[in-house]
């Protein structure tokens, strides 16, 4: 079954140092991983309140199932890529895979 990886980052304490961050490094180490089909990032709409948003960015990755998804986070490539999520992560990130129902 087709399988994604989404990350969830929590709002960062520094946007921009948080966007600096995501663009030039997280995201190209994201496609990078083996055996992804594909990538969708997003970035959360901001509340008509002016309230904090429930996250900040989401960013999902795409396998053919679950086996190679977790064969991708136990690659050299992901050992690049964690400490840099984690790094970047400020205001919190969760990270889950998921069996996509279509």
């Amino acid at each position: 079954m087709p399988t994604k990886i989404t990350f969830i980052f929590d709002n960062p304490s520094d946007p921009a140092a948080f966007e600096a961050a995501y663009s030039d490094g997280f995201v190209g180490l994201a496609r990078a991983l083996p055996g992804v089909e594909h990538l969708e990032a997003s970035k959360v709409w901001p509340k008509e309140d002016g309230s904090p948003t429930p996250a900040y960015r989401m960013l999902d990755l795409y396998f053919a199932d679950y086996d190679a998804a977790s064969a991708a986070v136990a690659t050299a490539e992901a050992g690049a890529l964690f400490p840099a999520v984690f790094g970047m992560a400020t205001g919190g990130v969760r990270i889950a895979f998921a069996d996509i129902e279509e």
